[in-house]
């Protein structure tokens, strides 16, 4: 039997296109195996979103041919997307795949006759139908990640992902409703829905949006939990949450997108909402469910960003008690407005903002968590990490561990939390 193995880089997304590859792979007849494991085919699907991104996917490429100089080699994804002849003339190479026709991954590999490289890369920005790749087979989980839409038309400044994803795409909501239905079956209890933008969903569909998946997801039997994945300020409007705060089933847990707390910074990003509106979003979070967790990414060091700009974003963050921030210094990908902007930082100054605002993740982090204590909450016990002790999430994405004789693996249970552990993960007593 032949053997194929996945090198997977970047987001949660990459990762479901990464799964239902494999499942195609699996469904001719080959034995899917570790990436660091000798096959006969290895697929790396690459990220471009930072140059690090595109460092790890060259060094992922070249690290599988040697372990098999005789395998075919497939870089798929969004840095064989934007940069296909960059990424065609890394050494081992044979094909070279986008991020539309994957659903044809295998045909293409073996029509593959040894001679040179195979470019399959159209142009994204003219595609304009949800590519059906679904995933059935995921074992031995309790949270399953379903990729509801793709691509963006948002065009950050910094951002390359519109140029390698495409336009706005959903998919349908029939199509999702069924997969849940099959992961439902399979026992898993909480879904995460996931895409590039998963705010535009429907917008290329009629009459359907995000919160018509919501409820439509709420309704499948066996499903417990629902996570949606990172959304703007501006969704998070009177009527959204109006629908939100009757489904239970939805999570807590917020991923409210700021990137900056300046609004002067905000606008060179092209980003399409205020610090103002951003805050607004987040009161009008607690003040339905007060112990909700808002999360964030932030990017220190964006070109033309001062002192003062930068002092201004963190003690914003610190206003708006983000309980969890994802730093990244600002890097400049080759193709986005930024990346000729005047100003740009020096790393040493990025790094040490990047230091400051993590800092303050963990100083917010932990007044969080000490505001939970003595509480009682449905904990998903996902893993058991040592003998007889258990792991799993609360709806508002607290880590906790509880002891048990009992294997307790994909159970909902009620904990009282009793002690912080370190940042995000708390120690509780089964209730």
């Amino acid at each position: 039997m032949k053997k194929a193995a996945f090198i997977t880089l970047g987001c949660k997304v990459n990762f479901y296109d990464s799964e239902a590859m494999a499942e195609l792979f699996k469904k001719r007849g080959y034995e899917i195996v570790g990436g660091d494991e000798k096959a006969d085919v290895y697929v790396i699907n690459t990220c471009t979103v930072t140059n690090v991104g595109d460092k790890k996917s060259r060094q992922a490429i070249r690290r599988v041919k040697r372990l098999n100089p005789e395998a075919l080699v497939i870089a798929a994804g969004c840095y064989s997307q934007t940069s296909p002849q960059k990424v065609g003339s890394i050494e081992g190479v044979n094909i070279v795949l986008g991020t539309a026709d994957r659903g044809r991954i295998v045909d293409i590999a073996e029509s593959y006759r040894g001679e040179g490289v195979f470019y399959a890369v159209g142009n994204i920005m003219k595609v304009r139908d949800f590519e059906g790749l679904t995933v059935d087979s995921l074992e031995g989980r309790t949270r399953a990640y379903i990729k509801i839409q793709e691509g963006c038309d948002r065009f950050c400044s910094y951002c390359i992902i519109p140029f390698a994803r495409g336009p706005v795409r959903s998919r349908p909501l029939d199509d999702i409703i069924s997969e849940v239905e099959r992961l439902s079956g399979r026992g898993f209890k909480e879904v995460v829905l996931t895409g590039i933008h998963i705010a535009s969903y429907g917008r290329d569909l009629k009459g359907v949006g995000l919160v018509d998946v919501l409820k439509a997801v709420s309704e499948v039997e066996g499903i417990e939990r629902i996570r949606f994945s990172s959304v703007e300020p501006t969704v998070i409007t009177d009527e959204f949450l109006k629908e939100l705060k009757d489904l239970p089933k939805v999570c807590r847990h917020f991923h409210l997108s700021l990137q900056s707390g300046c609004d002067k910074t905000l606008k060179a990003m092209n980003r399409r909402y205020t610090s103002e509106e951003y805050f607004e979003a987040v009161k009008k979070l607690r003040g339905l469910w007060s112990d909700c967790a808002v999360t964030t990414d932030i990017i220190a060091g964006f070109p033309g960003e001062t002192d003062e700009d930068f002092r201004e974003s963190l003690d914003f963050a610190e206003k708006c008690k983000i309980a969890k921030i994802h730093a990244f210094p600002y890097s400049p990908k080759e193709g986005t407005a930024a990346a000729k902007m005047k100003g740009q930082i020096s790393t040493k100054v990025k790094q040490q903002r990047v230091e400051m605002l993590l800092e303050l993740s963990r100083k917010n982090g932990e007044e969080f968590l000490n505001g939970l204590l003595g509480k009682d909450y449905e904990v998903l016990f996902e893993e058991e990490t040592e003998e007889g002790v258990y792991r799993g999430h609360t709806s508002n994405y607290i880590g906790v561990y509880v002891k048990s004789d009992e294997d307790i693996i994909n159970r909902a249970l009620k904990v009282r939390l009793e002690s912080v552990v370190d940042e995000g993960n708390m120690w509780g007593k089964l209730v």
